[in-house]
């Protein structure tokens, strides 16, 4: 056992001399600009509201699930609330799963098999890469956003084919050419899977994500959409078919072999959809992403992005905490993103940018910015 913990304290020492050593950080006093909140239904006196009056209608459910969707943990709730989701994001059918990391590893480790080719984008989430991994098919990476590096990884692909992408990139907050990738997905009959995590609730129709926005339901295999990020709940679902949802349930580890959300979970997701489809939530939040571009001076590298995701890359580790640090101090709470969640030399500030943000705390925090960084 001396070993490992040796091989521990190595790789921690390690991980703290390249200014990368990640640390957990508590609730802080300090302006939001760095949670996923993009809507500010995390913290919605409504949305908890419209939760406690719908929560009396069902005084039967029980606080846990009791099992796994297959044993005790299924509901008509649920099934209702797939189908309600589906129906919001014209899909045939969803399925829940505990969070987007279970929906994808859940998705990617078991449809595509070994003889199969996944190409993904470079800058896709860990969590696909980690499904992917579980899967033994082939891997092949293209380079970001560029169609070119996509076909030529199609030309030598074998098997059945998967193209992955997220509709908004998390690491710089741009958006995939979907219009593009649906094309060449045809042309090569490939599956095109896109991951909305940070589209859903924010782009679209009151908000029902990118694919939907581009009429592109029905040419997308699969979308993995989140409830923890602008619908500030928790969970995730995939649309697609009855049978991609069928296959899912019969071959998804993460879905099969894990105790279910409770009801309580489900009815916030609930409660989110309601308030979603009763207020336009998406146009002040674009109107603060365009007032921030605005403010900040042209000396600044700031990323192209139409999300709530807002980049200023500022390379290497120790510069990028240092300059977070001071804004941190300031009073704003932003975040490294630090390599190797990065790729060296791309080190940034990640800013989020949130309905609960006033334009004067906008403008304070790109005053300070502009101050800061040089």
């Amino acid at each position: 056992m001396k070993s490992i913990h040796k091989f521990i304290s190595e790789s921690l020492a390690l991980r703290n001399e390249n200014n990368s050593l990640r640390t957990l950080k508590a609730e802080s006093n300090l302006l939001d600009f760095c949670s996923n909140d993009y809507l500010g239904f995390a913290r919605s006196s409504d949305l908890r509201i419209l939760f406690e009056k719908e929560l009396k209608k069902y005084p039967n459910y029980s606080m846990g699930s009791g099992g796994s969707r297959l044993l005790a943990g299924n509901s008509t709730f649920a099934e209702e609330l797939e189908q309600e989701i589906a129906n919001f994001h014209q899909s045939e059918a969803a399925l829940l799963f505990n969070s987007g990391y279970d929906a994808n590893v859940g998705i990617f480790s078991s449809i595509p098999q070994r003889g199969d080719t996944i190409i993904t984008d470079e800058f896709i989430h860990a969590s696909i890469i980690d499904g992917v991994r579980l899967s033994h098919a082939t891997r092949y990476v293209f380079k970001h956003n560029d169609l070119e590096s996509l076909e030529q990884k199609l030309k030598v692909s074998k098997g059945k084919i998967f193209i992955v992408v997220e509709s908004i990139y998390s690491m710089n907050g741009d958006q995939a050419p979907l219009i593009e990738l649906s094309h060449l997905a045809k042309q090569y009959d490939a599956a095109l899977i896109v991951d909305e995590a940070h589209a859903t609730g924010v782009f679209g129709e009151l908000g029902k994500g990118l694919v939907y926005d581009l009429g592109l339901c029905d040419q997308v295999f699969a979308r993995v959409i989140t409830f923890g990020k602008a619908l500030g709940t928790h969970g995730a679902a995939i649309l697609g078919t009855e049978a991609l949802r069928s296959y899912l349930i019969n071959f998804s580890r993460s879905f099969i072999y894990t105790t279910a959300a409770s009801f309580l979970s489900h009815l916030a997701i609930k409660c989110a959809y309601h308030e979603l489809r009763n207020s336009d939530y998406q146009s002040p939040l674009k109107e603060r992403i365009k007032y921030f571009r605005e403010s900040i001076t042209s000396n600044i590298k700031l990323l192209n992005s139409q999300s709530g995701i807002q980049i200023i890359l500022i390379p290497g580790n120790k510069e990028a905490r240092e300059a977070a640090l001071n804004i941190q101090n300031a009073g704003f709470d932003v975040r490294a993103i630090l390599s190797p969640t990065v790729a060296q030399g791309t080190e940034r500030i990640r800013i989020c940018l949130h309905n609960h943000n006033s334009m004067d705390d906008i403008q304070r925090l790109s005053h300070n910015l502009n101050q800061i960084i040089k």
